[in-house]
């Protein structure tokens, strides 16, 4: 079984998807109403809809969702490329329990960004 898609809501569809198809390498496939929904789809043909709400967004508290990478080193480039591109990510990568990785916000979303070791590594 596959997780296929999921539905964030945001404050600003159009700025999300200039920052899910800069950094996530997602590709917008439609915009619906004035930029008040937004379907985008991943390398792995994962679904992200994204959306707005008239009303305040808050997620719990440690609602996150979470991109793995093949490495250490791709952690690393895409902090600071994230970085460089004036998004505010916080501490640098580091160690967290059996990955290596960071966490940042961008809107109302926490975003981890990692690297599982391998087990037994």
């Amino acid at each position: 079984m596959k997780l296929n898609h999921i539905n964030l809501v945001i404050s600003n569809v159009a700025e999300a998807i200039q920052f899910f198809e800069t950094y996530f390498k997602f590709t917008c496939t439609d915009i619906k109403g004035d930029n008040s929904v937004a379907i985008l789809k991943d390398t792995d043909d994962l679904t992200l809809v994204i959306m707005t709400d008239k009303n305040e967004i808050r997620y719990p508290d440690a609602f996150h969702i979470g991109f793995m990478l093949d490495s250490e080193e791709d952690v690393i480039k895409i902090y600071h490329t994230l970085k460089n591109g004036g998004i505010i990510v916080g501490q640098e990568p580091k160690k967290i329990r059996d990955s290596f990785g960071f966490y940042f916000n961008f809107d109302a979303i926490m975003i981890e960004v990692g690297y599982y070791y391998p087990v037994g590594g």
